[in-house]
């Protein structure tokens, strides 16, 4: 599996499985046939109500824990101990640690809880920081009063919504773009330009979403839990779209959102 070197110096898997909406049984079914393909970085979050799944079908795979990559979220009702919210999704999971936990979203009390962060990243409990559904405002005021900067925003990104503008400020500040929703949920496979980039390469339309992403130096968190599926949207890493192709789905950005926009969260 491919990676990104994060800035606090470790690797990042640059394909995931994406859980929202999966729980229980077929949650945990879905994340061992992920693992048993080959993905090493499983995305989960107290929101989505399968930390427990995720836990079981790790512990299940028979797969070294220091080879998976694990995340997880806060949620907007657990910052008042964030501690105590990543002890909980500790023990959910059944692990020692997460490799990523994030800020699930830009809350008011943000900034308080990202300094606790930090002092759970050295306590070891978490081995990266970091945040998502921020704007560049968000991660502007959240660097002014931290000297940690996060290692991963993860926000709605694919072709439809295009954020190149967020999209080259991270990368300038040294912050990997993570997508969630990197297909649009296939709402767009019937696209004309989609199609026809698909043809030109003989690959799926949803792997065509996936390798533009990837070739922007975006992390992908596809969410499926048909085995197919999963073994199709890993197998993105034998072609290169060219740059005409590429100009052509860059152009189809037309802030297409399968989720909520948080530009007006203060």
């Amino acid at each position: 599996m491919q990676t990104i070197t994060l800035n606090d110096k470790r690797k990042m898997p640059i394909i995931g499985l994406g859980t929202w909406r999966l729980t229980g049984k077929e949650c945990e079914e879905a994340v061992l046939s992920a693992l048993k393909l080959g993905y090493r970085h499983i995305d989960t979050a107290k929101y989505y109500d399968n930390e427990e799944a995720v836990g079981k079908a790790i512990k299940r795979c028979g797969i070294s824990r220091k080879e998976i990559f694990v995340t997880t979220k806060i949620w907007e009702d657990e910052h008042a101990d964030p501690e105590a919210a990543l002890d909980a999704s500790l023990k959910r999971l059944g692990l020692d640690f997460v490799d990523l936990y994030l800020i699930h979203s830009p809350v008011d009390e943000r900034l308080e809880t990202w300094k606790i962060f930090e002092k759970l990243q050295k306590k070891g409990k978490c081995k990266s920081i970091g945040v998502s559904n921020f704007t560049i405002k968000h991660l502007e005021q959240l660097m002014k009063s931290s000297k940690a900067i996060p290692v991963v925003n993860q926000v709605e990104f694919n072709p439809f919504l295009y954020q190149k503008e967020l999209l080259e400020y991270c990368l300038k500040k040294g912050i990997a773009l993570e997508a969630y929703c990197p297909i649009a949920r296939t709402k767009k496979f019937s696209n004309k330009i989609i199609k026809e980039v698909s043809k030109t390469y003989n690959k799926t339309p949803a792997q065509i979403m996936l390798r533009w992403s990837l070739q922007k130096g975006v992390i992908v968190i596809p969410k499926s839990a048909n085995n197919e599926r999963q073994k199709e949207n890993l197998d993105v890493f034998n072609f290169e779209i060219n740059s005409i192709g590429v100009k052509k789905l860059d152009n189809l950005n037309e802030n297409f959102r399968m989720c909520w926009d948080p530009t007006d969260e203060e």
